[in-house]
């Protein structure tokens, strides 16, 4: 049964979250001034540790990638360099194996869910309707909020689908303004005509569908099955009090609405790296995400969010299994005890 048969049931799941444990990184901020380094040597590690710790214990037993797989009505246009049939080979490239995903996620020890939405039918062509129904776009959040593994203490989301850049372009346009050029991309390796056809595409689904709508129904209007699903994932997540780090452009984009229905609507996540698609670090910043990364990735999957995940691990091991100032003795030039 879905969980959410209802825009005003989805949208109630949005603006009621769990807030962060502030008790909790009261005693880790307590912690880290006593551990054997100078104060906030360690840097964004020891923010990172802040940051997981107020939702979750100190301990990473199971970490989990999610990649939703979803088609694009929006090819029509000519916007990508890549038909439709891609995405189905890629996802049989992610289960057998062969793909960057799976290498990234073994050696960051994390379990991948490849999750097709919607059975891999295209969205409508947005410059012509809406990407999905009403009832289209509810079943693709809840596939995405129940494909969240039940054993999961870091949560990594990724995603493709041929010609999801111009749907995630025309959401972010749509959520923060700008036009077709601001935010259209190169995605899979479009040239300059590409670009040109990608930019007009947004244009007249801006056109078509305007900005003055709730968050939720931009998302429905512009979107597609992944980027619901991902919005949705990432909603069971803050539930269920999982950390998340996101990947690039399309997954950014895909969950940007969280942030515009509630003041910390983000903040149980992290942003994995900064893509190399225009229009990344333009979004990232109206979120307020500061990338971990910055390795020129532009390939999806999952794969800066993977690369992140070793990051997560290690703040976590330098915090549980550093010594304190307590344990060891450390002595001045006159010889007295110095204890931080």
């Amino acid at each position: 049964m879905s969980p959410f048969c209802s825009l005003e049931t989805l949208r109630n799941a949005c603006e009621t979250l769990p807030e962060p444990d502030a008790a909790a990184q009261d005693a880790i901020r307590e912690r880290e001034a006593r551990l054997t380094k100078p104060a906030g040597s360690l840097g964004r590690l020891e923010t990172l540790v802040s940051w997981f710790g107020a939702w979750r214990p100190l301990q990473i037993n199971q970490a989990a990638i999610c990649l939703f797989a979803g088609n694009h009505g929006v090819l029509a246009q000519g916007v990508s360099a890549w038909p439709a049939s891609v995405t189905t080979a890629m996802i049989s490239n992610f289960r057998q194996g062969g793909a960057a995903i799976n290498q990234l996620a073994r050696q960051a020890g994390a379990s991948l869910h490849v999750v097709p939405v919607g059975d891999l039918t295209p969205s409508a062509d947005l410059t012509c309707a809406p990407a999905l129904t009403t009832e289209a776009f509810l079943k693709a959040v809840s596939t995405g909020y129940d494909a969240v593994p039940a054993q999961c203490d870091l949560l990594a989301l990724g995603e493709m689908g041929v010609g999801n850049t111009t749907a995630a372009s025309a959401l972010a346009a749509a959520l923060f303004g700008g036009d077709g050029a601001t935010w259209a991309g190169r995605g899979a390796g479009l040239d300059d005509d590409g670009i040109a056809r990608k930019a007009s595409a947004i244009d007249t689904a801006l056109a078509l569908h305007g900005r003055e709508h709730p968050p939720l129904e931009l998302a429905r209007r512009y979107g597609g099955w992944e980027l619901a699903a991902l919005l949705g994932a990432t909603l069971a997540a803050r539930h269920r009090r999982i950390p998340v780090v996101l990947d690039g452009f399309v997954v950014t984009a895909s969950v940007a609405p969280l942030a515009l229905m509630h003041p910390s609507g983000l903040s149980h996540t992290v942003l994995g790296h900064c893509s190399g698609e225009q229009g990344h670090s333009r979004l990232s910043a109206h979120l307020d995400l500061e990338p971990l990364l910055d390795l020129g990735l532009r390939l999806g999957e999952g794969s800066g969010a993977a690369l992140a995940i070793p990051l997560v691990r290690a703040a976590l091991a330098c915090h549980n299994g550093m010594a304190s100032f307590d344990d060891i003795a450390v002595l001045d030039e006159n010889n007295r005890s110095i204890k931080s």
